[in-house]
Formats: C-alpha cells, sequence, structure tokens
C-alpha cells in the first residue's frame, strides 16, 4: 500500500472554543496518508491571562508529535522563567525539555503509554492511527524522576515531530517554531510570517549541520530528514561533545515576539501539508472570504482543509496530513501602544510569494 492510501480519508476532527480575548477553530484531517502523524494543542486558557495554540507535525510515526500535545504546554508553564515573566525562555525550554523527558525507562513508559505499538524484539515504537483531541491533558506533571529498567538506557525515540506553537499573554504574541510547521498573522489584510520554515538549505541550518558532522544530500540531512530543526530524531543528536542547540538536528526554536494591536485579525498555525499548497498570503485571503460567511472558525479550516487536498496522489502536493489552527482576536482586548502608532512586526519574516519558492 505505500505511504498512500488508495482513496483519502476525509474525516475530519474539528473543535471550537475561545473566551473573553479571542475565539478559535481548528480541524485535521488524514488525507491520503496512510496514517495520521499530526497532533495539536488549543488551550485558550492555559492560566487566567495565557492562551496556547501549537502544531505538531510527525515523521517515522506519531508518538513524538502526540507526546508534545501533551506535555510541552505543561512544562512552559513549570519552567522557572515563566514565574519570572520570560515566556519566551521559558518556552525555548520546553522544546528542550521535551528531548530531556523522552529518554530512559520514563520516556520509554510514557512514550508507549500514548498507545502506539511497540515492538518486543527491538524497542521500537511503530505508529498506530490516532485522532488527536487538542487540550484533552492539563495535568501536572511530576518530576521527571530516573526509573530503573528494562529501558534505562532508551536514548529517545528515532521518529520526530516539528513543533509550531503560539502563546498569546494580555497584548503579547510569543511563536516558537521548530521545523517547517508555520504560524501567520493577518494584520489589515497583509499576510505575515511569524516563523521560519527550517529547510537542510538554509544558510544557517546548513552550517550547524555541516559542523556537527552531519551532511546534506538531496536536500536531506544525512539524506533522510527534509528538516533541519525538530523534536526527537535522537540519532541526529548524539555528539556528546556538543550541546543541544549546535546538534545535527536540534529542538532550538526560533522565538518570535510581536506587541499585538487592533489592526491584528487573526493568526493560522499549520503543518506543512496546507503550506504546499497555499502561500501565506492565498490562505489569508482564502480566510477573508469564509471568516463570516461560515457559522464557526472550525469551518473556515475545514474548507481549507477541502481545498489543498488533492484529487490524486500524482504530484504529492496536497496528500499530506493537515491541520490547521485559527485564531481570531476580540477586538476591544487589544490596543494601540500609548502613542498611538501601530507597532511594527519584525522584518524578520515577510509572506513567501510561492511555495515554490522555498524559505525566505
Amino acid at each position: 500500500m505505500g505511504i498512500y492510501l488508495s482513496t483519502p480519508k476525509t474525516e475530519k476532527f474539528s473543535e471550537d472554543g475561545g473566551n473573553e480575548r479571542l475565539r478559535f477553530g481548528l480541524s485535521s484531517m488524514q488525507g491520503w496518508r496512510a496514517s495520521m502523524e499530526d497532533a495539536h494543542a488549543a488551550l485558550p486558557d492555559l492560566d487566567n491571562c495565557t492562551s496556547f495554540f501549537g502544531v505538531y507535525d510527525g515523521h517515522g510515526g506519531k508518538v513524538v508529535a502526540k507526546f508534545c500535545a501533551k506535555f510541552l504546554h505543561v512544562q512552559v508553564l513549570k519552567n522557572e522563567a515563566n514565574s519570572a515573566g520570560d515566556l519566551g525562555t521559558s518556552v525555548q525550554k520546553a522544546f528542550f525539555r521535551m528531548d530531556e523527558m523522552m529518554r530512559g525507562q520514563r520516556g520509554w513508559r510514557e512514550l508507549a503509554v500514548l498507545g502506539d505499538k511497540i515492538n518486543k524484539w527491538t524497542g521500537m515504537i511503530e505508529g498506530l492511527i490516532w485522532s488527536p483531541r487538542g487540550g484533552e491533558s492539563r495535568e501536572q506533571v511530576e518530576d521527571w524522576a530516573f526509573e530503573e529498567g528494562p529501558h534505562s538506557d532508551f536514548a529517545g525515540p528515532t521518529s520526530g515531530c516539528t513543533a509550531c506553537v503560539a502563546l498569546i499573554r494580555n497584548n503579547q504574541l510569543i511563536v516558537a517554531n521548530a521545523g517547517d510547521s508555520r504560524c501567520v498573522i493577518s494584520r489589515k489584510g497583509q499576510a505575515y510570517n511569524l516563523s521560519r520554515d527550517h529547510k537542510p538549505d538554509l544558510e544557517a541550518e546548513r552550517e550547524r549541520i555541516l559542523k556537527a558532522g552531519g551532511f546534506i544530500h538531496a536536500g536531506r540531512v544525512n539524506g533522510s530528514l527534509n528538516l533541519a530543526r525538530a523534536i526527537g530524531d535522537m540519532e541526529f543528536k548524539q555528539n556528546k561533545f556538543l550541546p543541544a542547540d549546535k546538534q545535527i538536528v536540534t529542538a532550538n526554536p526560533d522565538i518570535n515576539i510581536v506587541e499585538l494591536c487592533d489592526d491584528d485579525e487573526f493568526i493560522v498555525l499549520a503543518c506543512d501539508g496546507i503550506w504546499d499548497c497555499m502561500t501565506s498570503q492565498q490562505l489569508v485571503d482564502f480566510i477573508h472570504e469564509h471568516i463570516n460567511v461560515e457559522s464557526s472558525l472550525s469551518s473556515v479550516c475545514e474548507r481549507v482543509l477541502d481545498r489543498c487536498l488533492a484529487p490524486s496522489t500524482a504530484t504529492g502536493e496536497g496528500c499530506d496530513n493537515m491541520t490547521m489552527i485559527l485564531v481570531q482576536f476580540k477586538k476591544p482586548h487589544l490596543n494601540r501602544n500609548s502613542s498611538g502608532v501601530e507597532p511594527p512586526l519584525p522584518p524578520l519574516l515577510p509572506a513567501q510569494p510561492d511555495p515554490a519558492d522555498g524559505p525566505q
């Protein structure tokens, strides 16, 4: 059967929610892929002043994406940097913490509990179909103490996932990204990328990969992984003489902080299954066409998934798993700064003109 099904699975998992500051809708669909490897988290009330949204796109299995959807937002709250008011540092440390937590007997056991099949001979984790429910897990995780057991030397999963998360605290938006899922903001109808697609051919990524002893072949790290940053993928993180952010593949996220204003309408977080088919601006335009027509934001997301789904697997585009979260701001709760001037967006990331052009 290969990596594609004979007919796509078009059933969708969709959800809507919100609070006094924002409303959100999301939808995910397996599509042509043989299994669903995306996961997500949508927590409008992570705490009394913070909202959290995350998209996790798995590769080589879905278990790492599921692990992140369950634990990453919890670690953001637990980190001491959050208590000090430094949310950007807190979320950065939470990305690295995922890799640490997935090692050893406790990590192996937690990955197994998430429902994927364990090969009893090799200890490898094999994927099974899973339909995620974002935000189901809010429980606080106890200290990740060392556990004795047959997998105490477990180095972590060889599968991995991208992670693109957005946190909204008061008028501040913090975006953290590792991989090629993407966050885009619509300001006055103009799309601005708030994350960078971490592909191996980016100069900074290539330099790190080569310095760490890796190589790039056919646009892939060591000829296999088409991402330069990801959570998991422990086979690329084995150099004991290098810190976590200097490994061949790193979980180190780019952090982008934006001051929101009245002209900011919504943000979109989506996996590359969407961005392979639409540019950032095309997606923002599509949302504008439908956001006031559809009955819910999740219905808008569902329209996007249907729009991106390929009629066949001939080209490969539109054949991936697809997950999208749409977060709309409620305008009375956004304000201009004290000067009355619209705060600038970081110059980092203009919208990409065409998917084929690659990351800017």
